[in-house]
């Protein structure tokens, strides 16, 4: 999709918030509430996996998405007025597609901006979104891509394959993060920039999978499990800064939940404990970001 730029405000904006991989627990989502109607942030970014796994019914809800997701936001919105952050979103490859039309007409409302293979001005700062990951293991394909060539990893399956809960509108055989990114970024000057990632760039301290030891057909696992082409994409292009999630365990594996890529800093907002991963960060100076793990409400 040709990057589109969905809306311009005049005044700064510099505290974010970032969460990812909340996957429809409502305690997460809650202690999000509250900690936005405490501090009050100018942007709140979401990186993905926002939904509950199946229809629902895990987290209490058969419509998690009218019934708790869209109930929530609209109160806050009702009770904060003004003070009302903007909310970026983009799904992650645990959401099924087949709900991404929701999300796009709630955007029309003001509600929150839905922001895969789009961009959006706020300010001095201009926030890209794109939520394809390269293959995994799992049957959803809804938002796989091949990510710098046809390569599949061992023991992932190929986008091709799986489950599409929606036509994908493309041929997936010669379809690469890769592409997409430059189509995405073109010539931009991206270097006060923040990109929404679903996927953590490849070899990196955000995208290191507890895959220790296993090997299928005698082929040990690689243990990074990010994309190239997005590691490819911030050495060579230095956005400000990129949010990413995905790999839940990894900071936990790695003791490392954001780093340094040239001059580019790189944060992961996902989580494999019960807390909810509260990243919170200026624009003007994101290498002073701080996490806070916070207990469910």
């Amino acid at each position: 999709m040709v990057p589109v730029c969905l809306k311009k405000t005049p005044e700064p904006m510099n505290l974010c918030f970032f969460v990812s991989d909340l996957h429809g627990r409502t305690g997460r989502y809650l202690s999000l509430f509250a900690a936005i109607r405490k501090d009050k942030p100018d942007i709140v970014l979401l990186g993905g996996d926002l939904l509950p796994h199946g229809f629902g019914l895990k987290s209490g809800f058969s419509d998690f998405y009218n019934d708790f997701l869209v109930k929530q936001f609209r109160q806050l919105r009702e009770e904060l007025h003004d003070e009302y952050p903007q909310v970026l979103l983009i799904l992650g490859n645990d959401d099924p597609r087949i709900h991404e039309e929701n999300f796009i007409k709630e955007s029309e409302s003001g509600l929150w901006t839905y922001l895969h293979n789009r961009r959006i001005d706020t300010g001095n700062y201009v926030f890209y979104g794109y939520a394809n990951v390269p293959p995994t293991p799992f049957r959803l394909k809804d938002w796989e891509r091949y990510d710098v060539s046809r390569y599949v990893d061992p023991g992932c399956m190929a986008p091709t394959e799986g489950i599409h809960t929606v036509d994908p509108g493309i041929d997936l055989e010669y379809a690469t993060i890769q592409d997409d990114l430059q189509k995405l970024a073109g010539s931009d000057d991206l270097s006060k920039s923040v990109f929404l990632f679903h996927s953590p760039p490849y070899k990196t301290c955000l995208d290191r999978a507890a895959l220790d030891g296993q090997s299928i057909d005698h082929v040990p696992l690689d243990v990074h499990v990010g994309s190239i082409a997005i590691q490819r994409f911030i050495e060579e292009r230095q956005p400000l800064a990129t949010l990413h999630g995905h790999i839940h365990e990894s900071s936990r594996i790695t003791g490392c939940w954001k780093q340094k890529m040239g001059q580019t800093v790189v944060m992961t907002a996902a989580w494999d404990g019960q807390e909810l991963a509260l990243v919170r960060f200026d624009l003007a100076d994101p290498g002073s970001a701080a996490r806070e793990l916070i207990g469910q409400e």
